[in-house]
Order: C-alpha cells, then structure tokens, then sequence
C-alpha cells in the first residue's frame, strides 16, 4: 500500500497574508514573518496591530503642529470612543520591538525612528503678529 505524504493530507500552510498580516513599507519578509508570529502567539496581540500601530503613529506625527500641541497639552478624549490613542500605538511599537530577535527589531527600529524624529523636529516659533 502507498502511503501520502503528510503535507498532502494537511494541505498548504497559510501564508502570512492569509493570516491578517499587513504589509508594512520597508520591512523584509523575515521580518514580517516574525512579526506575524507574534502576533499569532501573544494574547496581548491580534493579526494586524502592528500594521495598524506603526499606521497610526505614523499618521499622527504628520499632522499639523498645532493639533499636536493641542493634544500633548489637554489630551484627547475622543481617542477612547472613535480611534485609537497614537502613544499607545507607540508603547506597543516599543513592546514588540522587545519580543523580536536583535536583528529584526532592529530593521523595524529604522522604520519607526524615521516617525520619531518628524515627532522631535523642534516647531517653528509662534509669531502672533505674523510679521
């Protein structure tokens, strides 16, 4: 009697697009890949918040300088209700970094220093005359 192989009873592994995994920009797929495994293995993480946390960093440093002030100084109350708050997309950004191996957190580290210093960038001077 022939015997099957064990992958053909199982079928093809899911990739890590099928799994929810986004893709992010600038990343190679080992690192996409270990992210991905974390994201299936830790509670504190579902397919896809990595993709959305480093969007959602990303996003907020970009916008105008007043709205940053405004909300670094009085916070923002509508992040709990309507979307998601950008420093804790930024603490979990930190998070994962820790749980990846030495060289792949240090490929995503390159990514998200680039968002962090257009968050440092010193803004301009407030002239309220405008001359």
């Amino acid at each position: 009697m022939r015997r099957r192989r064990p992958g053909s009873l199982r079928g093809p592994a899911p990739s890590a697009r099928t799994r929810g995994s986004t893709h992010i920009d600038g990343l190679p797929s080992r690192v996409l890949f270990e992210i991905a495994r974390l994201e299936r293995t830790r509670s504190y993480l579902r397919p896809g918040d990595v993709g959305a946390a480093l969007r959602h960093w990303r996003e907020y440093v970009h916008l105008p300088q007043r709205r940053l002030w405004q909300d670094y100084e009085w916070g923002n109350p509508y992040w709990y209700c309507c979307e998601a708050d950008p420093f804790e997309a930024r603490a979990l950004l930190d998070t994962v970094m820790g749980a990846l191996s030495a060289r792949r957190a240090r490929e995503l580290r390159r990514i998200v220093s680039r968002f962090d210093a257009v968050w440092n960038r010193p803004s301009p001077p407030y002239d309220p005359g405008g001359g």
